[in-house]
């Protein structure tokens, strides 16, 4: 792997006497898609959070490059790093273009209206996750996959060198879920690096470079789809047992809760 785009080492974070995250490093590569993995309440949303600039932790760094997080300015990150959250209401019923645009708010400094570029990226951002035609719908009017869709659109247009997706798919039909996961896919291509929280372990082994594996806060695995998503360790952490299915073998296919989670 090449120098990291994007790497956290000792990231801990306490809440009261719960420990969230203890101890996680990792790093993130310019070309590299990402599959950010484990169980509910496994620290991955606090860890993204983390990554993105918007939350701190008690012990640990994150750096862009060799530059510490913290010493970039809100814009200088916003600028490089987007931030696509988890499903959330909108607060204020404007049009889908108007939601996207605000995504270009890092490239336009003061008093200055978006030109050609700016509305040619919204443009590129609603075509590449298939939101043109909802450009003029109010986002209050959408339903929970379009706008999903809509909030991706908006991390796009900011053209960001690294995209932090929480469960971008969660709420997707099937083929929206694999037209958004191409659409990660071709964005890390390139000196571009995406990092993605998946529940769904047959597409995060299908799609992603790598694999990391938390579980109560901690990295339990780290590397290649067919390295973490072993029968063994899947047991282990979801306490599910599985069986190897697809054309290679490369898959796992759930049949049934492990003994001792029964």
């Amino acid at each position: 792997m090449t120098d990291p785009m994007l790497s956290a080492r000792n990231i801990t974070v306490r809440r009261g006497s719960a420990t969230l995250l203890n101890n996680v490093e990792l790093d993130l590569a310019a070309g590299e898609l990402v599959g950010l993995i484990g169980p509910n309440g496994a620290g991955k949303s606090t860890l993204l959070s983390i990554l993105a600039g918007l939350d701190k932790a008690m012990d640990g760094k994150v750096q862009f490059g060799k530059q510490p997080i913290n010493q970039l300015s809100d814009s200088e990150r916003a600028k490089k790093i987007a931030w696509m959250e988890q499903l959330s209401a909108p607060h204020w019923p404007v049009t889908v273009e108007h939601l996207v645009m605000l995504g270009r708010i890092p490239h336009l400094t003061r008093w200055r209206s978006p030109d050609k570029n700016d509305r040619e990226c919204v443009s590129n951002a609603l075509t590449a996750t298939d939101c043109k035609d909802l450009a003029t719908r109010r986002v209050d009017t959408l339903s929970g996959g379009e706008l999903t869709r809509v909030m991706l659109a908006r991390a796009l247009a900011t053209e960001p060198q690294v995209l932090l997706a929480d469960e971008p798919i969660a709420a997707l039909d099937i083929g929206h879920q694999l037209q958004i996961l191409d659409v990660l896919r071709n964005f890390a291509e390139g000196n571009h690096a995406c990092m993605v929280v998946l529940h769904d372990l047959s597409l995060a082994s299908r799609y992603c470079d790598r694999l990391v594996l938390l579980n109560q806060g901690q990295n339990v695995a780290s590397g290649a789809p067919g390295d973490v998503l072993t029968r063994d360790i899947v047991r282990e952490v979801y306490g599910v047992d599985t069986m190897p299915v697809g054309p290679d073998n490369s898959m796992l296919y759930p049949i049934g809760l492990s003994d001792h989670e029964r």
